[in-house]
């Protein structure tokens, strides 16, 4: 794999010759990656091909949802429970242990959310995500109703009593996002202005002002959307030519250079370690020297 070293530090997170193999391939959007760690199993969403995958190492990949509502952005909660970005079905709905399907927030204020995109579980159990209107100019992503009910493309959450809260509003086109390791802070991307910020997270969950992390360089394919966090706290992001790696000062340290146009990425396996990447139509797997924030 191909890297393209801004600073020398970046050795210590990718090595010397990190491998890079395909897991899977034909798919059409490639996204929503994330490692089950009880079941040990990987799953990643194909948007337009409507459906979610599972695959398990050594076996292979099988659908595990189909119809998904053109599924996007899938975490885990503390349970265990396969958490949904709804982009179609313009809900967050979660997987219960028994396979059914379950809604568990679907507008803000009376008004239908634009198409949810990206999604993070807080250690309390807050699910947080971004809602652009990506799903709405796509034909035949959501259905007949086209209509944006909400004026504001912004971050949300669902608290554990169950109250949907708009968290951040000053958006232009919210895509990924991602917890500091101590969630003291809450990283999101624009996909528009091709930037990263960062807000103070307090205590009840509400962020304060958005100041700018990092602005994304770069000429190959590839915009600001998914996003994750390491153990040492730095962050990555796909963007132009594959993944970027900032360290938490917003320092980029190098660019993981990838094939194909990268959508989202995930960590997974027993360490952490390896680095899942999805594309539009395939999904790529490397290993760094560094783990990742495990997902619950």
């Amino acid at each position: 794999m191909d890297i393209d070293r801004r600073a020398s530090r970046v050795d210590a997170i990718v090595g010397s010759d990190p491998p890079l193999d395909s897991i899977a391939h034909g798919i059409t959007f490639g996204e929503g990656p994330v490692w089950d760690r009880r079941r040990r199993r990987f799953f990643f969403t194909d948007i337009i091909g409507d459906a979610i995958w599972q695959w398990v190492p050594g076996v292979g990949r099988e659908v595990a949802i189909h119809p998904s509502h053109h599924a996007n952005g899938m975490t885990l909660d503390l349970q265990g429970r396969l958490v949904v970005a709804g982009w179609s079905a313009r809900t967050i709905w979660r997987v219960e242990h028994d396979g059914s399907f379950t809604t568990i927030a679907s507008r803000y204020r009376g008004g239908k959310f634009n198409s949810p995109n990206d999604i993070v579980v807080r250690s309390d159990g807050t699910i947080y995500w971004t809602d652009s209107p990506g799903g709405l100019v796509i034909p035949g992503m959501v259905g007949e109703d086209l209509q944006r009910h909400l004026d504001v493309q912004g971050v949300f959450c669902l608290t554990p009593s169950g109250d949907v809260e708009l968290v951040i509003a000053d958006c232009v086109y919210p895509n990924g996002l991602a917890f500091s390791t101590d969630e003291r802070l809450l990283y999101v991307n624009d996909t528009r202005l091709g930037i990263i910020r960062a807000f103070d997270v307090r205590k009840d969950g509400s962020v304060g002002p958005g100041r700018l992390f990092h602005q994304l360089i770069g000429n190959e394919p590839g915009v600001a959307d998914g996003m994750k966090v390491d153990a040492g706290d730095n962050v990555y992001c796909t963007g132009p030519g594959g993944i970027h790696i900032m360290d938490s000062s917003g320092e980029l340290l190098g660019r993981l250079l990838l094939p194909g146009h990268c959508t989202n990425l995930a960590w997974g396996d027993d360490d952490w370690r390896s680095l899942y990447v999805t594309t539009y139509h395939s999904v790529l797997r490397t290993r760094l020297t560094i783990p990742g924030v495990p997902v619950w």
